[in-house]
C-alpha cells in the first residue's frame, strides 16, 4: 500500500532507541525529511550515519525552557510522532515525588508542549497535518508497579482525544498507538523472565509480543492519507490484550 509520506517532514522524539529509531528509518526509507530528537547525543550520532540527511536535534524533553529554545526555530513539520517515554515502575506505596514528576513532564508535559509548538506552525502555514502519540496498552488497564506509568498513558489518551477535537477544524490528525510490550532492547531485558514474561504473554490472545515493525507500521498508517478520516482514535497493536 503507498502512503505516500515522500516529499513530507516529520518530527520524531525519542528518536535515538527503541520505537522511535525503527520510526526514523522507516520515514527515511520512504523519502520524508526527518528531525530527529534524542537526550542522547551518541545515539543520533549513529542514527545520522544510518540515515544520512536526518536532522539531529538533542534535548531532554524533561526540561521545558531548553526544549522551547531547541524547537523554537525548528521550522516547518508535517508529521509529529511523540514517542518520547520513561518507564519508572514503582510500587503504589513507594511512589516517589522524582519519578512521578519525571514521568508526567516525558510523558505528558512535553508531549503538550511539542505539540504546540508545531501545530502553530501549521496553522500559522494553513497546512494541514497529523500527529501520533505513543501511548500504552497500560492507558486502559492495571499493571502492578505501574501506578505512575499507567496515570501518564491514560492522561495521554485523553490528550490526544482532546487535541484531535479542537486541532480537527484545522485538517490537523491526531491518534494514539496503544502497544502491548514490545521487542525494543528495553522490552527484552524488562520480560526476560520467563515466569514474568508468562503472566503477561497468558493475557494476550496471539500470544507474543510486538515487535517493533508492528508499532512502525501502525504508525506510518496513522501518518499517511490513507487514514484521512480517522482521528481521535486509541489504535491497540497488542495481540489482543484489551479484548480480554
Amino acid at each position: 500500500m503507498e502512503l505516500g509520506l515522500a516529499g513530507r517532514r516529520a518530527l520524531v522524539t525519542g528518536a535515538g532507541k527503541g520505537i522511535g529509531r525503527s520510526l526514523v528509518q522507516a520515514l527515511h526509507a520512504a523519502g520524508v525529511r526527518v528531525v530527529a530528537v534524542s537526550r542522547t547525543q551518541a545515539d543520533l550520532d549513529s542514527l545520522v550515519r544510518e540515515c544520512p540527511g536526518v536532522e539531529p536535534l538533542c534535548v531532554d524533553l524533561a526540561d521545558w525552557e531548553a526544549t522551547e529554545h531547541a524547537l523554537g526555530s525548528v521550522g516547518p513539520v508535517d508529521l509529529l510522532v511523540n514517542n518520547a517515554g520513561v518507564a519508572l515502575l514503582q510500587p503504589f506505596l513507594e511512589v516517589t515525588k522524582e519519578a512521578f514528576d519525571m514521568s508526567f513532564d516525558v510523558n505528558l508535559r512535553a508531549v503538550i508542549q511539542v505539540s504546540q509548538i508545531v501545530v502553530r506552525s501549521m496553522i500559522a502555514r494553513g497546512a494541514p497535518g497529523a500527529i501520533v502519540n505513543v501511548s500504552s496498552q497500560a492507558s486502559q488497564r492495571a499493571l502492578t508497579n505501574h501506578t505512575v506509568y499507567c496515570s501518564t498513558k491514560g492522561a495521554l489518551d485523553m490528550l490526544t482525544k482532546v487535541m484531535a477535537l479542537e486541532l480537527g477544524p484545522y485538517k490537523i490528525r491526531v491518534n494514539a498507538v496503544n502497544p502491548t510490550v514490545v521487542m525494543t532492547p528495553m522490552g527484552q531485558a524488562n520480560w526476560s523472565d520467563p515466569h514474568k514474561a508468562k503472566v503477561m504473554l497468558d493475557r494476550i490472545p496471539l500470544g507474543k509480543f510486538a515487535e517493533m515493525e508492528n508499532v512502525v507500521d501502525t504508525i506510518l498508517f496513522l501518518l499517511s492519507d490513507r487514514s484521512s478520516m480517522t482521528t481521535g482514535s486509541t489504535v491497540p497493536v497488542d495481540g489482543g490484550f484489551l479484548a480480554t
